[in-house]
Order: structure tokens, then sequence, then C-alpha cells
């Protein structure tokens, strides 16, 4: 299809400079395996698992056979007051994959739904055990928990909260950030940092609440939508410590760290901490359908069970219409099956050490570049800010790198690759060579 037999009037584009996009528009019209195709005609390389979601690839035979067949089957049942066969099969696959007694899985149908849902599931749990005064919550400077007003609330990227603000949950506090310039270069190992930082969720934000107002905390495992940051090594044990001190749900929300990003099932796996709920969605489908969720420790699906309302009474007030859509569970189970039928997480964490070198040995002392981070299949250089200008510098090599056939995610001031789990040796080279390139044509 080429650019001229579609208009662009009517197509408002989401987390995109419109006005920028509209001059030089960048139209996928096909996909396969590694490659888009434009509509222009020209292969782009997918160096970001189209936005994290895209891990076995594009175009699967096993998930795109697996949707046609839902279709035809059973195309949409309701999610209240019945479910679908597609539903408990998935469910019952991804609480075979979630470490410890996380087994209760709520369907949503995005990583901002997961968000909300955990938090309301917090408040719920609270409540059902005595204790609804637990409404106090917890995120973390520069964390990403989707855009619905909950998660922006407890996340911390200030672009996705200033023009909000008003309407943000009120009791809601932050911790510090987890990155150490004094470690601007990590290289496939949890960096190793002197400082505490964990003190000031003791010795200020608990006390300022009480220990015992606060529902829950939420942090990524990884900072990913920020740009690939890397807790200090031990930190999500001692936040799991002092969240198990105080009563407090821990939260992970793994929608980018979960299902093989780490080289295991889910973050929580990769750093040996188990949290109280597990936020998913991206790459459970492939990307291909929305799908996300919550996976719930037994305890919280328990408490709320413990009622002497009658039975015909819910028990959590919450859900959405497409919760646990019959072609999206479809393509959940199909993925899932694909990604261990080829041994993909594994895979992901081997080609993730070949990424990682390759960042390191390639872009470390060109112009600009002031940290790299690598762990997992992900890895991140970031650059120096143009004065009075953030961000523009990492936008114009996105801009550079995708003319040149190679697609790269500029995050304000970093530049992340996190490409599917299929990855070749020659597809990093490809673009990590594209990015150094482009790194210094626009020094």
């Amino acid at each position: 299809m080429a650019y001229n037999d579609f208009r662009m009037d009517s197509h408002w584009l989401p987390f995109t400079p419109n006005r920028s996009f509209r001059k030089e528009p960048r139209v996928f019209v096909a996909a396969d395996g590694m490659h888009f195709t434009t509509h222009d005609g020209r292969q782009v390389i997918d160096g970001i698992s189209s936005l994290w979601c895209v891990g076995a690839g594009h175009n699967r035979k096993t998930i795109n056979d697996a949707i046609k067949k839902q279709v035809d089957t059973l195309d949409y049942a309701t999610a209240f007051n019945a479910s679908n066969d597609q539903a408990f099969l998935a469910a019952e696959k991804i609480a075979a994959m979630a470490p410890g007694d996380l087994n209760k899985v709520l369907f949503c149908n995005s990583g901002s739904e997961a968000a909300d849902t955990s938090l309301k599931v917090a408040l719920a749990y609270h409540r059902s055990r005595g204790e609804g005064h637990r409404n106090v919550f917890i995120g973390r400077e520069r964390g990403y928990h989707g855009v619905g007003f909950g998660g922006m609330s407890v996340g911390g990227i200030p672009a996705n909260r200033k023009v909000y603000g008003t309407a943000l949950l009120p009791r809601v506090d932050h911790m510090r950030f987890i990155h150490d310039p004094a470690n601007p270069y990590i290289h496939n190992e949890e960096p190793v940092s002197q400082e505490d930082w964990l003190a000031e969720l003791e010795t200020r934000i608990l006390p300022l609440h009480d220990p015992s107002n606060v529902a829950a905390i939420i942090v990524e495992p990884v900072a990913g939508s920020a740009g690939w940051y890397v807790p200090p090594k031990g930190y999500l044990k001692r936040l799991r410590e002092i969240c198990d001190k105080h009563g407090i749900l821990l939260i992970f929300d793994e929608v980018i760290t979960g299902f093989g990003r780490m080289g295991t099932n889910f973050g929580a796996d990769f750093y040996g901490v188990v949290p109280d709920m597990l936020n998913f969605a991206k790459c459970v489908t492939n990307g291909v359908i929305p799908l996300g969720g919550v996976i719930c420790r037994d305890k919280l699906y328990d408490a709320m069970m413990k009622t002497e309302a009658p039975e015909h009474v819910i028990e959590f007030f919450h859900g959405y219409t497409y919760s646990g859509h019959p072609v999206a569970c479809a393509a959940a189970v199909a993925t899932l099956d694909t990604y261990q039928k080829e041994g993909l997480f594994p895979r992901a964490g081997e080609m993730g050490k070949v990424l990682g070198d390759a960042f390191h040995s390639t872009l470390k002392g060109l112009p600009n570049v002031i940290g790299i981070r690598s762990l997992g299949l992900a890895a991140a250089v970031e650059l120096a800010s143009i004065p009075r200008l953030p961000g523009k510098r990492a936008y114009d090599i996105f801009i550079d790198c995708f003319k040149r056939g190679a697609l790269v995610r500029p995050a304000g001031d970093v530049v992340v690759i996190a490409p599917p789990y299929i990855v070749e040796k020659s597809h990093i080279d490809t673009l990590v060579n594209t990015l150094a390139d482009s790194i210094r044509r626009n020094a």
C-alpha cells in the first residue's frame, strides 16, 4: 500500500509527536519474523519487539492458527456470571508458570488495566480483613504503571502526571529512583551500590504515613519504560522484607519483564523474590491480541472468599467487558506453548549476553554516551541531553535509525534495544552498528 492510498486526518496517534509524524509518516503494512514492511516497501528490523510485546517474532503460524480456530468456534462470551473454556486454560497455564503461591489470575486487557486492577485488589483485600484504613500506595520515581488514573498516581514519570495532577489518587507517595550515577555502565549483572536506596522508605515515607495505613508498594523489577534501569543487588529482596515486616502488599509490575525478557518466566524468578501480586500483559499473547492480568497469591483470594454475605453477592466488584476474552486467551495458550516448545525464554537469556556484549564493545566511548545498561534481552544507551532540548538527541537517533532500516526506542535521553527472542547475532550486529553510526551522526 502506498502512502497516498490512505489519509491520516482521522487518526490521533498515542504517545507520538503527531505534528512531526505527519511530516514523515512511519506506517507498517506487514511483518514477518524479525522484520516489518513499511508503506513504501522498505524492510525495517524490529529492534524493540514492537513495544516489548513480540517475544516469538512476527507472523507465527501456531498463534495465528489458534486465533482463527477460536474465532470460528467461540468468538466472544460474557465474562460476567459466565466464562469460557479458553480463559480457564490460559489462567491455569499462567498460574503454573508463576512463582510461589501466585495461583489466582484476574484477566483484563492491558498493562494499564492490570495496574489499576492490582491497586483495587489491594484495597479490597485489606478491607476484607478489617483493615480498610490501609489506603496509602507507594510507587517509585520514574516508575511506569500505565495510563489509568491509578497507574499514573503510583507511577513516577513526570510527563505522564503533570497534565492530570488534580485527578490523581491523593494518598500516594514515591520512593527514590534506583539509578546510581556511580554505576553508569552495567553489563549483564546486578550492580552493586554503596548507597542505601531504601533508607528513605524506612526513615521518612513509612513513618510519615504510618506503615499500618499503607496498602501496597508497586515497582517494576527493572524500570523498563524509563530506559531499562536495573536495581542494585539485593534491593528487591530487602523491599520484600520491609513489606513483610509491616503487612504491606508488594506488587511487581511485570508487563515488560514478564514472559521471558529476563531469560526466566518472570523478573520475580530472576531476582528470587515472590510478590503478592504480579501484573502482566504484552508478551503473553506475543502482542497479537490485547490481554493483561494480575496473578494473585492464594491468601488474597481466600480472604475475599471468607465473607458472611450470601453466596449470590459478588465478592470483588470489578471487571471488564473483555476480561478473559476467548480469542485473546486462545492466543495466550498458543503463545506460551510456542515459547516452551522452542525454548525461547532461556534463548532470550543467552542472546541477552550477546546484545550486552555488542552494546558495551561498540557504543562505549562514542560521542555523548554517558552510560550503558544491559541485563536480560534488553540494553540501553544513555546520552547527554542537548541543553534546553531534553529528549531531542534520542528522538533524532530514533528517526535516523528508522530511515536506515532499524526500529529502536527513544525514552527521554535513552535509546533502548529489546528485540524478539528469536533474534540472531547478525540481527544484533545490524541493530547495534546502525545505532552506533547514528550516534556519531547526531553528535
